[in-house]
């Protein structure tokens, strides 16, 4: 089973959004959290945190990439807990089944952006629309180095000169 994971290249998440999640953090797209937002009217950090961010399941921070990673089933399930517990007092979810069920589809659906090798980049972007918003992610491919046929060897020289 894979599931998308936080990486950070470089230090920008923790100066552009106000709670920055760890590297290594199980993460979902996490676009409930603008639910009951007017995306229009956001400013600075929270209007990066919508246009950019996924949501670290560990810290519920934010994340500007993740990575295509294998999870353990029961970790998996673990998460659908973990999430349900937030959702249920975070956002006001009516039981803890509403919250269960909401969070078993948000992993579902992140599970789902995971159909690409270990180690691919998912970036996403988030914009206002009529209905709410709309999320496209895009796929940033593994480096292909280990493609390439070797060009040199490193030999020990046993010649004696030198």
């Amino acid at each position: 089973m894979r599931l998308p994971r936080t990486i950070r290249l470089d230090q920008s998440d923790l100066q552009v959004f106000e709670h920055a999640c760890e590297s290594g953090e199980w993460a979902i797209p996490g676009g409930f959290v603008f639910a009951d937002t007017d995306p229009t009217r956001l400013e600075g950090k929270a209007q990066l945190a919508f246009r950019s961010a996924w949501l670290g399941l560990a810290s519920f921070g934010h994340a500007t990439l993740v990575e295509v990673a294998e999870i353990e089933e029961a970790d998996f399930f673990a998460l659908v807990e973990r999430l349900a517990g937030h959702i249920e007092a975070a956002y006001g979810a009516p039981s803890f089944g509403h919250a269960l069920a909401a969070a078993r589809h948000e992993l579902d659906d992140a599970a789902e952006l995971c159909g690409h090798k270990i180690g691919t980049l998912l970036s996403l972007e988030r914009e206002p629309s009529e209905e709410g918003f709309v999320e496209r992610f895009r796929v940033i491919e593994p480096s292909r180095a280990g493609d390439h046929a070797k060009i040199w060897e490193i030999v020990e020289d046993n010649s004696g000169d030198g």
